[in-house]
């Protein structure tokens, strides 16, 4: 069963969230509004997709500094949840040199509707001149998890 809602207001917008799909009329066989009308149509589909969940990866210097983005975040609503590993060996090319660090590494479940805010927040807390900030999509997941990280994070 499909719901066709008038968004006609909103034509312009086409950043609608969650994959709503656009129909102008010219592309409906025989439509029932005027030429420059579109509607969303909703289905069972779009309910909260795993694609739009993202998996946070920070490395960070120490557990504090960890803590302190984590709560911050989550706090901020930037991100439903944080994981913290210790004790993570780093190995890597910084100013022409090979490092070898202790760091720790800070998971956050995000949203693609929340990470740019979340990117810009951790820049500001990181300790590091050039932060590991990597954002991967999910392509799979426990719905009710996917939904809770969407209400957690407003998106």
């Amino acid at each position: 069963m499909y719901i066709f809602v008038d968004i006609s207001p909103l034509c312009g917008n086409t950043n609608l969230g969650l994959g709503a799909l656009l129909f102008y009329r010219e592309r409906m066989a025989g439509g029932i509004a005027g030429p420059k009308s579109c509607f969303a149509v909703v289905t069972p589909l779009m309910k909260k997709s795993p694609a739009q969940i993202l998996v946070v990866l920070v490395a960070v210097n120490s557990q504090k500094e960890a803590v302190r983005i984590g709560e911050g975040m989550v706090n901020a609503r930037l991100a439903a949840c944080a994981n913290i590993i210790t004790g993570v060996q780093s190995i890597y090319h910084w100013k022409g040199k090979v490092v070898k660090a202790k760091e720790v590494l800070l998971i956050l479940k995000s949203t693609r509707l929340r990470y740019r805010a979340l990117e810009r927040a951790i820049k500001t807390m990181h300790t590091y001149e050039t932060p590991e900030i990597i954002a991967l999509p999910v392509k799979e997941g426990f719905e009710q998890y996917i939904g809770w990280v969407c209400e957690e994070t407003h998106s």
